[in-house]
């Protein structure tokens, strides 16, 4: 069967070495070839299926042999890790930036850019792609799920940062969780309606979802009322 794709083949020259040997591979290097891999792997799936593309395939287009491609991958599903881990690591640099005299929700829409990149803005379309065939391909799940638990951390450490708290407090802790899972919950939201065809995906809907899921994140769904109780200790018998 003829590929109906029209990625290109794209290889760089990977920086010279001195001496003998393989030639060395800086991790900004080895960052950039990645990403590139993830970008054509991708295109590849959404044009053929994930299960009609091969190692093979996907390295024919970045013009690597399969036996090179496994060197930077582990298999073909997890190519879509790297472009996944560029939505997730805006949002870190987003609440990076998050300044102390504002809520998490007034930054995210005084922080929100119309991004005049077209790289970037085909990153977040061919995640949201991703996301929406992990719905039937139990491997891009996995890989998803993946790289939000590895984003946990990372949220604590920002998040205890801003508070002046330390890491490992159970509060910063838990809303680390509650924001990535803010985050999970409305990128497989959007990659419904992309898939699904039944809602928009402009910016603006993207936000707005975005910040009604950290608002229940950040505030919860309980009300007032519930924070009002008294806390009793529960070795006390009362």
């Amino acid at each position: 069967m003829t590929s109906t794709t029209s990625t290109p083949r794209v290889r760089t020259a990977p920086p010279k070495a001195s001496g003998r040997g393989r030639r060395p591979m800086s991790d900004q290097w080895r960052g950039r070839q990645r990403l590139m891999i993830s970008r054509a792997a991708i295109r590849l799936f959404r044009d053929r299926g994930v299960t009609e593309t091969g190692v093979e395939q996907i390295a024919e287009v970045v013009g690597l042999s399969a036996r090179t491609l496994f060197r930077y991958f582990r298999s073909k599903e997890s190519c879509v890790e790297p472009v996944l881990s560029v939505s997730v690591d805006a949002f870190v640099a987003t609440l990076r930036r998050w300044p102390a005299e504002l809520s998490l929700e007034e930054h995210l829409v005084a922080d929100h850019r119309s991004s005049d990149d077209a790289e970037a803005a085909a990153d977040s379309e061919a995640a949201l792609a991703v996301i929406g065939m992990s719905r039937e391909e139990p491997a891009l799940r996995a890989i998803w799920l993946v790289v939000y638990e590895r984003a946990e951390p990372v949220l604590a450490e920002v998040l205890a940062d801003h508070l002046d708290r330390p890491a490992s407090d159970i509060a910063v802790r838990v809303q680390a969780a509650a924001l990535s899972a803010a985050l999970r919950i409305t990128s497989e939201d959007l990659a419904a309606s992309l898939v699904d065809g039944t809602g928009p995906i402009e910016p603006a809907d993207r936000l707005a979802r975005l910040s009604s899921a950290v608002h229940a994140a950040t505030h919860g769904v309980l009300g007032a009322g519930a924070t009002d109780r008294p806390t009793t200790d529960p070795t006390s018998g009362e």
